[in-house]
């Protein structure tokens, strides 16, 4: 027999709600920050660097926090519960949006520190966010928000690491979601395309190769959102406890129809002449300068 949990409501109010936001002190981030606090949520942003951490929390309305920690450290992110509980109360929503980029490379060229601290980061990160606040969301029938990303469902040819993270945190949040209800809580799951981030205009703007890979796609697929119009997104599905929240929302078919489109695509970049030229440029960065973008 199936039927609705009735210990986790149909909608969430986030007026006086307790909302930790990593990597909030920019882009994605912040964007959710500010919509947050639009509906009288209590923000705690928290970001790797101290000051841009208080300098956003300053720019939010209502008693917000800025904390420093680093969501691959565990322990760091104990601390910053604790802190948050004493300070604010406890926690209600999540966000796990901390995340970093590396340059774009084929895996056999891509840097191995890096490719280690981009699933450090985006996978290990998440979870670690998650299992510390997880007493507290749970407790109090709360939130939680893994930003995933359409390179969970998207070919990630010179993007392997990404890729392979965004879809372990689809999984972990499908997991969740399940897991959680008995509690009343609810996981919302964010797909993002497009976002117009530092990490967007460093890794794919200010690279001739990855713009070559990104215009590889359908125009309609390129489309960029604000990361104000992100927060708003993420806002409204948390309101919702929307189990997928996908923006731009054209990406959502994609989704859908992956199982039969992936396999289509992919035999189409093996064979098609650009994708592998791209992929000879991305096989000639071993011996280039790899920086990481957040």
């Amino acid at each position: 027999m199936i039927c609705f949990n009735p210990g986790m409501a149909r909608s969430f109010e986030l007026e006086g709600k307790v909302a930790v936001v990593t990597g909030g002190g920019r882009g994605i981030g912040f964007g959710t920050a500010q919509a947050l606090a639009k509906r009288g949520a209590v923000c705690v942003v928290v970001d790797l660097d101290k000051v841009v951490a208080e300098s956003a929390a300053a720019h939010l309305s209502g008693s917000a926090l800025g904390l420093a920690a680093d969501v691959s450290d565990r322990g760091a992110m104990q601390r910053m519960i604790a802190t948050v509980t004493e300070q604010r109360g406890g926690v209600d929503v999540v966000i796990a949006n901390a995340g970093v980029a590396p340059r774009v490379a084929t895996v056999r060229a891509m840097n191995s520190d890096n490719f280690d601290r981009v699933l450090a980061v985006n996978l290990g990160g998440v979870y670690n966010t998650v299992r510390t606040a997880m007493p507290q969301i749970a407790a109090r029938r709360g939130h939680i928000v893994l930003i995933s990303s359409v390179y969970a469902f998207f070919n990630g040819m010179g993007n392997a690491p990404y890729a392979i993270a965004k879809a372990g945190v689809e999984q972990l949040g499908r997991a969740l979601r399940v897991e959680l209800v008995q509690q009343g809580a609810g996981v919302s799951i964010a797909y993002f395309g497009f976002i117009d981030t530092e990490m967007v205009h460093q890794g794919i703007d200010a690279d001739p190769v990855a713009e070559q890979l990104k215009n590889t796609l359908p125009k309609m697929l390129q489309k960029r959102l604000s990361p104000a119009q992100a927060g708003e997104a993420l806002a409204r599905g948390i309101e919702k406890r929307t189990p997928r929240i996908t923006a731009p929302r054209r990406w959502a078919a994609f989704s859908a129809l992956r199982g039969i489109v992936n396999p289509l695509l992919d035999a189409y970049m093996i064979k098609d002449d650009d994708t592998q030229a791209i992929v000879r440029a991305l096989d000639a960065r071993a011996d280039q300068k790899q920086p990481l973008t957040a």
